[in-house]
């Protein structure tokens, strides 16, 4: 199975600086939008066989366009959704960088759970759990599979062997694709991060 991993399209949120997390109502902002449309029409000719995607909004929209071309309805998985940030959904990055917790995050994520939230190993379990039941449905298929900057950093890290706490150090754009490789005997990273079909509207490495 190729297994397409997307992030979803820019939102203002991600733009403005500020965790959006599980907040509702966050959409793809005209950029987002852009980004979202060029992927969509780089992948017209691959011959994808499903479309999932997490139910947040930013993420709904990226697929939506996706799957448009080959007239495929998104089908929504809760596993695939963003890391439950708790406490800190919508509040400034800036300001949680100065939190000690922020730090234990980046330098050692599997030793931390966000204040009401969840912990990175529990996000990184779901989104592979995820995984490996698609792979049981879609075995020898290209699907594509929206989701957000750091569940789809986990996901590689456990497939390519990376240890959790340097997952931090692989980088996701917005409306990026990654693609694994997922039917043979070992998992195969195939592409990281390629944007090559929004070069001209990324840019940042925003969360």
């Amino acid at each position: 199975m190729l297994t397409y991993l997307i992030r979803h399209g820019t939102n203002d949120l991600q733009e403005q600086g500020i965790l959006a997390g599980w907040t509702p109502g966050i959409h793809l902002n005209h950029k987002g939008q852009a980004e979202a449309q060029a992927l969509a029409q780089r992948l017209t000719p691959a011959k994808i066989e499903a479309v999932y995607s997490s139910p947040l909004e930013r993420a709904l929209e990226t697929a939506e366009s996706v799957a448009g071309p080959h007239e495929l309805q998104v089908v929504v998985r809760e596993g695939l959704g963003e890391v439950r940030f708790g406490r800190w959904d919508g509040q400034p990055v800036e300001r949680l960088r100065r939190r000690r917790l922020w730090r234990a995050g980046q330098i050692a994520p599997s030793t931390m759970r966000f204040p009401g939230g969840e912990s990175p190993r529990e996000m990184q379990a779901r989104v592979v759990a995820e995984l490996e039941n698609l792979r049981s449905r879609h075995p020898q298929q290209i699907i594509a599979v929206v989701s957000h900057a750091d569940v789809i950093k986990a996901a590689v890290a456990f497939y390519i062997g990376l240890p959790l706490d340097l997952f931090h150090r692989l980088v996701v754009h917005p409306a990026s694709l990654t693609v694994l490789e997922l039917g043979g005997p070992v998992a195969r990273l195939l592409c990281l991060n390629d944007t090559g079909h929004t070069s001209p509207v990324v840019g940042g490495t925003g969360k």
